[in-house]
């Protein structure tokens, strides 16, 4: 009676062992293809945000556009915190903060693997209120006459909505 109490003993630890491993394997096909959001924080408040555009790196036609944007309520007392997931860091990206006159949006590219959080002051003395973040994702294209180019494959927006 043992060695029949052994065998079904070890039938159902095997059953439950494949039964674990399949539960899990469905609990997460799907989480490798989740699009990686970021968040931007300043006073008390955080916002996180989809992409508003996510193409396929090989492919830049071929692309996603949610048209998501975050919004988050500032002031210029307290700067904005963003942060961006290992996803985005361990790639090259940009950051793009656009101030109320758009002529004076400034770029700032960070290299894999260096940032994964900026702190931003919501007013520049010169170029005045910061009123959008760009975050997107770099690929880097050559053009017809040879010449290389980093164009974003993916973008998160968050628009800043002055007190």
């Amino acid at each position: 009676m043992t060695r029949l109490t052994g065998w079904i003993l070890a039938t159902m630890v095997v059953l439950a062992s494949a039964g674990a491993g399949a539960g899990a394997w469905l609990l997460t096909r799907h989480h490798g293809t989740a699009q990686p959001e970021i968040s931007a924080y300043s006073h008390g408040e955080t916002v996180r945000v989809g992409p508003y555009l996510y193409c396929n790196v090989i492919n830049l036609n071929d692309c996603t556009k949610s048209s998501a944007q975050g919004e988050l309520s500032v002031s210029e007392r307290e700067p904005v915190q963003l942060s961006v997931p290992e996803a985005i860091g361990q790639a090259p990206w940009r950051l793009l903060r656009v101030y109320s006159d758009e002529r004076n949006t400034t770029t700032t590219v960070y290299r894999p693997d260096t940032r994964l959080a900026v702190t931003i002051p919501t007013v520049d003395p010169q170029r005045g209120r910061v009123v959008g973040l760009v975050v997107q994702l770099l690929t880097l294209v050559q053009d017809q006459n040879g010449e290389l180019h980093d164009l974003p494959h993916a973008e998160w927006s968050v628009r800043l909505a002055w007190k």
